[in-house]
C-alpha cells in the first residue's frame, strides 16, 4: 500500500526540511513541495535532493514557485499570482509520497485558505517540533487544529537540543505517537540522513497494511 505523508512544523526553522529528507530516504518515497516561497536556486527540493541517496525517489515540480521568501500569500501577491488550493494537483505516483508544507499549519495561502487546506484525510501528518519558550503551546495548538479538521496526526518528530520535560508533557497531553528525535547535529550530510532513516523506518511504516 502506498502511503502519503504530509510534513508540517510548529513554525519556521524547526527542522521540517531535514525531517522530510529523513522520511523520504526511510521510505524511498517520492517528494513534493507544493509551494516554495523564495530561495529558488537553493530551494527545499534542492536541499533534499542533495541529501537523499536512494535511486527510487522522484522529485515532483512545485505547484507554485514564488520568488520572495515570505508567507506564500504575500509572496504570491508580489509575483502577481493567486494561489488556489483547488488548482493544486497532487502528483500521480505508484510510490509513497512525502509532501512538505511551508512554515506552520495556518500559514495563509490567500485570504481564506491556509497550509492546512492542502492536507487530505488520507495523509499521515508528521509534526516537527523544536524546543523554545512557547513550543509546548505551539505543538499542542497545532495538534488541536489538525484534530478539529479531522486530519490524521500520525506522529511527532522532535528536533534540536533535547528537552525531556517538554517532550514528555507533549507526548502525554497529545497522546500522539513519537516517531523519534533529530539531535542538534554538528552537520547534516547523506550519512546522517541514512542513520536517522534507519532509526525511524519501522515507526513510519506502522499499520502500513
Amino acid at each position: 500500500m502506498n502511503l502519503k505523508y504530509f510534513i508540517t512544523g510548529i513554525g519556521t526553522e524547526v527542522g521540517k526540511t531535514i525531517a522530510a529528507a529523513i522520511v523520504t530516504e526511510a521510505l524511498e518515497a517520492d517528494y513534493w513541495k507544493p509551494i516554495q516561497a523564495g530561495d529558488l536556486q537553493n530551494s527545499d527540493p534542492h536541499k533534499i535532493k542533495s541529501l537523499v541517496t536512494n535511486k527510487k525517489t522522484v522529485f515532483h515540480e512545485n505547484a507554485y514557485a514564488l520568488k520572495t521568501p515570505m508567507s506564500p500569500h504575500a509572496a504570491a501577491e508580489i509575483d502577481n499570482v493567486k494561489i488556489r488550493v483547488s488548482e493544486i494537483e497532487e502528483p500521480a505516483t505508484n510510490n509513497h509520497l512525502v509532501i512538505e508544507g511551508a512554515g506552520g499549519l495556518l500559514v495563509p495561502l490567500n485570504e481564506v485558505e491556509t497550509i492546512a487546506d492542502l492536507i487530505q484525510p488520507n495523509h499521515r501528518v508528521i509534526l516537527v517540533s523544536r524546543h523554545y519558550l512557547g513550543s509546548i503551546n505551539h505543538t499542542l495548538l497545532t495538534i488541536e487544529a489538525l484534530r478539529a479538521r479531522d486530519l490524521n496526526c500520525f506522529g511527532i518528530i522532535f528536533s534540536g537540543e533535547e528537552h525531556p520535560s517538554s517532550e514528555k508533557i507533549i507526548a502525554e497531553m497529545s497522546a500522539v505517537n513519537i516517531i523519534g528525535r533529530i539531535d542538534q547535529e554538528p552537520y547534516i550530510d547523506r550519512n546522517v540522513i541514512l542513520e536517522y532513516a534507519d532509526k525511524f523506518r519501522n515507526t513510519l511504516t506502522e499499520n502500513e497494511d
